[in-house]
């Protein structure tokens, strides 16, 4: 099976060696999102809400350019520095997905990169 990198202007560059997503058949593995500009490359200014929003716009920047939508997500994966954050990145997340959600893990970590609060990847399904 081939594989087909997918990338957009409109999501940041990637920041390491990896590719902001990967279509191998119908399947897309979009990488890490954290909440950068994608003009300047700086992470956005706020609180956790607009951290997640920023993460989530560039992740749907991703999506349209793999060829689908955030309706194609079947699995997020969403990782927080503070659990007590919770409850507003899932605010977040309703603003920006309806039923059927996809299906999703909520993690813990000690650090992201950039020093962000937030950060989300996923799987997309096209067909």
């Amino acid at each position: 099976m081939s594989r087909h990198v997918i990338h957009t202007d409109k999501a940041p560059a990637a920041i390491g060696p990896y590719s902001q997503a990967v279509r191998a058949g119908d399947t897309v593995y979009l990488s890490g999102q954290i909440p950068l500009d994608p003009g300047t490359g700086l992470l956005v200014e706020g609180d956790i809400g607009a951290q997640a929003r920023r993460a989530f716009d560039n992740l749907k920047a991703v999506c349209e350019a793999g060829g689908g939508s955030l309706d194609d997500i079947v699995r997020l994966g969403l990782y927080l520095t503070d659990l007590g954050d919770f409850a507003a990145v899932n605010a977040v997340m309703g603003e920006y997905f309806q039923a059927p959600y996809p299906a999703r893990s909520t993690i813990e970590v000690a650090g992201l990169p950039r020093g962000a609060g937030f950060e989300v990847d996923a799987v997309m399904v096209l067909g």
